[in-house]
C-alpha cells in the first residue's frame, strides 16, 4: 500500500505525506496510552472524555464555518479574509461562551452527574478558541499544500499532550493530567501553522469591507453548514455525554478508549485522505463543473483499506486490549467488537463527507444531519426510558448508524456527479 503512495500522482503523495506526520502524531499517544491505563482509572478517562465531548461540540462550530469557505477563493487575498473572518467569529463567541459557563457552572455540573468536571468548565471557552484557530489555520496551510507543516503541527500537538499526561500520572493527579494535557496540546497544534499563514499569506490584504463582503458571499456556511455540523458533533458527542448520565463515568471510559483506539485509522489515513481529496476535488470541480473521478478514486482507496484493517481486527479486539491496556480494560475491547462495522463505514464516507461543502450544498448536509441527531436521540431516549443494557444500547446504535451513514455516501456520489 505504501509503495503504491510512493509511486504516482501528486494526491497519493500529498497522503502520505499527511499520513505519515499522522501517524508520528497518534503513535506517541497510543505508545503511552498502556502506561496511562495503569496512571488513571476508567472513572479519570471519563471525566476526559465528558471534557472532549463539551469541547468537540462547541468547537465545531466555533468559526461559523466560514474555515471552510478558505479553500473555494481562487484569489490568496479573499482566503486570508475569510480566515480573519472566522478568527473574529471564534473570538466573540468564546469571550461570549464564557457567561453562562460562569453563572450557571454549578447547575451545568448536576446535570452532567459529575462534580469533578466543575473546575475543567471554565477551561471550555479557550480549548475552544484554541480549536477555532486551528481550523482556520489549517484550511490556510492545506490551500497552499503546505502538508508537511500540517504534518509536523499534529506531532507538536501529540507530543505536548503526551509529555503533560506522563508527567501528571506520575503523581497520580486524577483526571487533572489527562485534562490539562488536552488543554496544552491546543497550544502546541498552532506554533507552526501560525508561521506559516504570516509568511504565505499578505496580512495587510485584510480589511473590514471585504471581510462583510465575504461573509455575505459565503453565507450558507454559517447559515446550513455550521447547523449540520453542530448536529453531527452533538449527536456523537451527545452520546457520551448521556452515557455518563444514564450509566457511569466508568462505563464512559471504557467505551471512549474503544472509540480513541478504533479512531486511529480515521485518524491516521481516512483524515489525511480526506483533507488531501478535500484540494484534489475542488480542482476538478473547478475544472469540469464535477468531481465523481475524484470521489471514486478516493472511496476505492478507503474501502479497500477499510477491509484490509477492520476484517482482522475483529477477531482480536477483546484480547488485545486485555494484553496492551491492562485485564480490566478487557471490557473496553468488547464494546469496540460492537462499534466495529460502523466504524468502518465511517472511516470510508467520513473522507469524503466534504463533498456537500465543495459543491455548497449546505442544505443537503443539514438535513442529513438533523436526521442523525434525531435518530440519536431516539436511542438515546429508548436505552433510558426502557433502562437498556449498555452492550444491547451500543449494538442498536451501531446497526442503526451503519444503514445512515451508508444512505449519506448515496447523496454524495450523486452530489459529486453534479446530479443534485
Amino acid at each position: 500500500m505504501l509503495s503504491g503512495l510512493k509511486s504516482g500522482s501528486e494526491f497519493n503523495k500529498n497522503v502520505l505525506t499527511l499520513m505519515t506526520g499522522s501517524t508520528i502524531a497518534q503513535a506517541i499517544p497510543i505508545a503511552i496510552t498502556p502506561i496511562l491505563t495503569r496512571m488513571y482509572s476508567p472513572a479519570d478517562f471519563g471525566i476526559l472524555a465528558l471534557f472532549i465531548s463539551i469541547t468537540a461540540i462547541l468547537g465545531s462550530v466555533v468559526n461559523g464555518r466560514y474555515e471552510l469557505a478558505i479553500m473555494l477563493p481562487e484569489e490568496d487575498d479573499e482566503a486570508i479574509n475569510i480566515a480573519a473572518l472566522g478568527l473574529l467569529i471564534g473570538i466573540a463567541f468564546s469571550i461570549f461562551l464564557f457567561l453562562p459557563i460562569t453563572i450557571y457552572n454549578s447547575e451545568i455540573t448536576r446535570f452532567l452527574g459529575n462534580a469533578d468536571i466543575s473546575f475543567w468548565l471554565y477551561f471550555v471557552p479557550f480549548v475552544v478558541l484554541m480549536m477555532g484557530l486551528f481550523n482556520v489555520l489549517n484550511y490556510l496551510n492545506t490551500r497552499k499544500k503546505l502538508y508537511k507543516d500540517i504534518a509536523k503541527a499534529n506531532v507538536y500537538k501529540a507530543t505536548a499532550m503526551s509529555a503533560v499526561q506522563l508527567s501528571f500520572g506520575v503523581i497520580k493527579s486524577g483526571a487533572t493530567g489527562l485534562i490539562s494535557g488536552q488543554i496544552v496540546s491546543q497550544l502546541a497544534a498552532n506554533f507552526r501553522l501560525a508561521k506559516n499563514a504570516k509568511s504565505n499569506y499578505n496580512l495587510e490584504k485584510v480589511n473590514f469591507i471585504e471581510i462583510k463582503r465575504l461573509a455575505k458571499r459565503y453565507i450558507d456556511f454559517p447559515k446550513f453548514s455550521m447547523w449540520a455540523v453542530f448536529s453531527n458533533s452533538l449527536a456523537y458527542n451527545l452520546t457520551n455525554i448521556f452515557i455518563s448520565i444514564i450509566y457511569n463515568v466508568g462505563t464512559l471510559g471504557f467505551y471512549s478508549l474503544a472509540q480513541r483506539i478504533l479512531g486511529l485509522p480515521a485518524s491516521l489515513i481516512g483524515a489525511s485522505i480526506g483533507q488531501v481529496y478535500f484540494q484534489e476535488a475542488v480542482n476538478e470541480k473547478q475544472r469540469t463543473g464535477v468531481a465523481i473521478k475524484t470521489f471514486d478514486k478516493t472511496s476505492k482507496k478507503l474501502f479497500l483499506l477499510s477491509i484490509l484493517f477492520f476484517t482482522p481486527l475483529y477477531f482480536v479486539l477483546p484480547l488485545i486490549f486485555e494484553i496492551v491496556f491492562g485485564i480490566e480494560w478487557r471490557i473496553a475491547g468488547e464494546y469496540a467488537q460492537i462499534i466495529l462495522p460502523f466504524v468502518a463505514l465511517q472511516f470510508i464516507v467520513a473522507a469524503v463527507s466534504n463533498t456537500n461543502n465543495i459543491f455548497e450544498k449546505q442544505k443537503i448536509a443539514l438535513l442529513w444531519q438533523l436526521g442523525l441527531l434525531l435518530i440519536s436521540a431516539s436511542i438515546i431516549l429508548y436505552a433510558n426510558y426502557f433502562s437498556v443494557f449498555f452492550t444491547d444500547f451500543i449494538f442498536f446504535y451501531t446497526i442503526i448508524m451503519s444503514a445512515y451513514y451508508m444512505f449519506l455516501f448515496y447523496i454524495l456520489r450523486i452530489v459529486a456527479r453534479g446530479k443534485l
